[in-house]
């Protein structure tokens, strides 16, 4: 369970990680999160998408124990699901733990998967955020890959967050779209497969679109929507209509 007694408030933690480690970088950023007693048990929930490799890659060089949750909502790209299991052979990730949405749940609200289409934010609620916030229950923290470039509600991240009792850590807040390329080439990681089909940002395969030469990289999520996040990363668990 999240921290019982806390030296300081969550939100107070969150203010002096930001000012700390305002002017350092990514793997100093992660490194800390992982040994910092005030930030406490974490883990680190990965989509396994398309720049998903790169924080990984770092999380192994670090530590490849920690807990690394793969949310399969029973609806991803079967690439994802064949990049998923290759790159945690690749990097010898020991602790992954892969997630789904509760069967008897899914059977009653969705049992012909198509809620996505007349609901998909109680879609989303169903297949990711109820999932992921029963796998965060024993952690303090957890650890993602968005970035400022993304653009939207992520334009502005810090690289801590508060995330209701939990703190939550975007090592990568920094990085443009060049840095992350570059740091998988440099290392020579492998790549998701639909990157080549023109996929910039890779969801669920009936929520998720091609990206055209100057849209911006989360255009094909919920094409035509309003929406633009799945719910799970609402700040202070502020997620709407789910």
């Amino acid at each position: 369970m999240p921290l019982e007694s806390p030296i300081a408030p969550v939100a107070d933690r969150v203010a002096d990680l930001n000012r700390r480690f305002a002017h350092h970088g990514a793997t100093a950023v992660l490194a800390h999160a992982l040994s910092d007693p005030m930030v406490g048990r974490i883990a680190m929930v990965s989509s396994f998408g398309a720049e998903s490799v790169a924080l990984l890659h770092m999380l192994s060089v670090i530590d490849r124990s920690v807990p690394v949750i793969f949310l399969d909502t029973e609806m991803l790209f079967d690439e994802t699901l064949t990049y998923q299991a290759e790159v945690a052979g690749h990097l010898g990730l020991s602790n992954l733990r892969i997630i789904r949405p509760d069967r008897d749940e899914t059977f009653l609200r969705d049992g012909e998967a198509l809620l996505h289409r007349v609901d998909p934010d109680a879609c989303c609620a169903l297949r990711k955020v109820r999932p992921l916030g029963r796998a965060l229950m024993p952690f303090d923290g957890w650890i993602t890959g968005r970035k400022r470039y993304q653009g939207g509600s992520r334009a502005a991240l810090t690289f801590f967050e508060t995330d209701g009792a939990r703190i939550k850590v975007n090592p990568l807040a920094h990085w443009d779209r060049g840095d992350v390329a570059e740091y998988i080439a440099n290392n020579r990681l492998p790549r998701h497969p639909l990157l080549k089909r023109g996929f910039a940002s890779i969801g669920c395969a009936p929520c998720t679109s091609k990206v055209q030469t100057g849209e911006d990289a989360r255009a094909g999520r919920w094409r035509g929507l309003r929406k633009t996040e799945c719910g799970i990363h609402f700040v202070d668990g502020k997620v709407v209509r789910i």
